[in-house]
């Protein structure tokens, strides 16, 4: 019966059944164990022989670590040598110098910085400063020279000119004549000297019959105030102030102190400035120019040279020149 005989090799060929694969796996465990193997049962078991292998390789790592600190001790208490101090000196003295040689260059760039040099970088610093406010004012369509102008008062304004009108007046301040001259020194002498207003007040007050405290203030004092009243040449106050070319009476004025004071103080300014000046003149050295103009560039080249030339013109003098 063929169909019988197909059915039994059908049979006897091995089962994948999941029971065998059961089996076989279990024999092969019994194999290894017999074998002296070790298989670890679950990830646990593996993780903690990991964490054994840890640290015994610590207790190692700790170990040589105590087995070499001592020798590292017995390095850095050892004293350093005679050369390692040598080159740490070397070495501090080296910074040393450099550091010197940095503050020396400073100090000789500072020197070179004279007050002419500090003049003019102040002068750069405001003409750039001028520059950039006229280049914004242009950017944003604004005049400058008005925008100054809201700057000052009224009264600014009017000094300023006043200023510049007599700036403009002593510009031509060359002799033309002797009556010109004694004009500008009239004119110089009255700016410098200031009138007593004071006095002046008071003998006004008097003189047109005006309350005390009227043109001067209740506690205004001055020595000159002493010396004001009526004249001892019998005029009335206001005839006494107000004097005219019909008045006969004259030279009875008597000032006051701090007006005499005035005065001489300023005649002896003038007395010192004119010696001073006849002094600078002084023709009794060597004449070595031509004319004013000459001498005064003589004295600014000695001013400059002669601490270079002074033994040159010596030996000149003496005949020892080489």
């Amino acid at each position: 019966m063929p169909s019988t005989r197909r059915r039994e090799e059908k049979s006897a060929a091995p089962s994948p059944s999941p029971a065998r694969a059961l089996r076989a796996l279990s024999a092969a465990s019994e194999t290894s164990v017999t074998s002296g193997a070790h298989v670890p049962d679950s990830v646990e078991e593996t993780d903690e022989e990991h964490v054994e292998e840890d640290e015994h390789t610590e207790e190692h790592d700790e170990e040589s670590a105590e087995q070499e600190d001592p020798e590292e001790q017995e390095g850095d208490k050892r004293k350093p040598t005679l050369q390692e101090r040598q080159a740490k000196l070397k070495e501090l003295r080296l910074r040393m110098v450099t550091a010197n040689r940095k503050d020396l260059v400073e100090d000789h760039q500072k020197s070179k910085v004279t007050a002419k040099e500090l003049q003019r970088l102040e002068k750069q610093r405001k003409l750039a400063q001028t520059l950039r406010l006229k280049a914004d004012a242009e950017e944003n369509g604004v005049d400058l020279e008005r925008k100054k102008a809201w700057e000052w008062s009224i009264e600014q304004n009017e000094q300023w000119e006043k200023k510049q009108a007599q700036k403009d007046g002593n510009e031509d301040g060359s002799f033309s004549n002797y009556q010109d001259h004694a004009w500008r020194r009239y004119n110089k002498n009255l700016r410098t000297t200031k009138p007593d207003l004071i006095a002046y007040n008071k003998q006004k007050e008097s003189a047109l019959g005006l309350a005390p405290g009227t043109l001067v203030p209740a506690g205004a004092t001055n020595d000159s105030l002493a010396a004001a009243g009526s004249s001892k040449s019998g005029l009335s106050g206001a005839e006494d102030l107000y004097r005219n070319s019909e008045t006969m009476s004259y030279g009875d004025h008597k000032p006051s102190d701090d007006a005499v004071d005035r005065v001489m103080s300023k005649i002896n300014k003038d007395v010192t400035n004119r010696r001073r000046k006849k002094d600078s003149d002084d023709e009794s050295g060597d004449v070595t120019y031509i004319n004013k103009r000459n001498k005064v560039f003589n004295k600014k080249v000695a001013r400059y040279f002669d601490k270079y030339t002074k033994d040159i013109r010596a030996n000149l003098e003496r005949g020892t020149a080489l």
